[in-house]
């Protein structure tokens, strides 16, 4: 029995959707920090390449970014092979891409259902599948899914993206029990009210207070404080944790504050 420290293991190389930019990025530092290589995925490949070689240059790690449409399942695989040929292993899978809807059921349409689906929810299955041979092939892989607390609260400004956050649940679920046989993890974590570029619209537009004052902790959480779950999430520090959801949002949903 051994209690030494193991968020830098396993070693292995990390795919990180949305990974340029807000909760994406801080798992970037938080993994690249610890030693890990990381591609990182974005709409933008001028901005993954240009944050890939930041984070590897600050970290002296393995780093790559590539421009991958996570809705588009021949991106997907196209991507996948890419990061098998830049990083010297595949352990880990973070699906952070992500977009927001904010036109309630008014505004809602099958094309902006179909989007938010094919955003959160179903590149995550097909990663999964895509990743079996690599993430089985090392001891220690695991997958960390973000869903969000609006798979559990009510709420009418965005049922796409609640919807498909709530399948995420679901999903990481269903999949654990398949992944466990080749010894691969899966767990989901659900965040809060965070400072990211997503939010800041809705920082900007109400006060501060509107979200605080119904939060526990009385504040609004930064990026890093989710890097840091995702990465224990990712290590052996969590070897017997699947199938799980880790809601991070200092005390949100538990909070009777009005």
């Amino acid at each position: 029995m051994s209690y030494e420290p193991r968020l830098n293991s396993p070693a292995t190389g990390v795919i990180i959707t949305g990974g340029a930019s807000g909760l994406g990025r801080a798992t970037a530092e938080a993994v690249a920090a610890v030693g890990r290589p990381v591609s990182l995925w974005d709409l933008d490949a001028e901005k993954a390449s240009s944050v890939a070689k930041e984070i590897g240059d600050r970290y002296g790690i393995v780093s790559q970014g590539i421009a991958v449409d996570v809705r588009d399942p021949e991106a997907l695989v196209a991507g996948v092979e890419k990061a098998r040929a830049a990083l010297p292993t595949l352990g880990g899978l973070v699906h952070a891409a992500g977009v927001v809807d904010t036109d309630s059921l008014d505004g809602l349409t099958a094309e902006s259902f179909d989007n938010g689906i094919n955003v959160h929810l179903r590149p995550l299955a097909l990663l999964a599948k895509a990743l079996l041979p690599d993430l089985g092939g090392q001891r220690g892989s695991a997958i960390v899914a973000f869903s969000s607390i609006n798979a559990t609260l009510g709420n009418a400004v965005n049922p796409i993206y609640s919807a498909a956050k709530g399948g995420a649940l679901s999903l990481v679920r269903s999949l654990a029990d398949r992944l466990a046989h080749d010894g691969i993890r899966i767990n989901a974590i659900s965040p809060g009210m965070i400072r990211t570029p997503m939010m800041q619209p809705s920082l900007d537009a109400l006060t501060e207070e509107s979200f605080t004052q119904r939060i526990l902790l009385e504040r609004i959480g930064d990026p890093e404080e989710i890097g840091r779950v995702v990465r224990f999430l990712l290590s052996d520090e969590a070897s017997y944790i699947t199938a799980a959801e880790f809601v991070v949002d200092g005390g949100n949903i538990s909070s009777q504050r009005t």
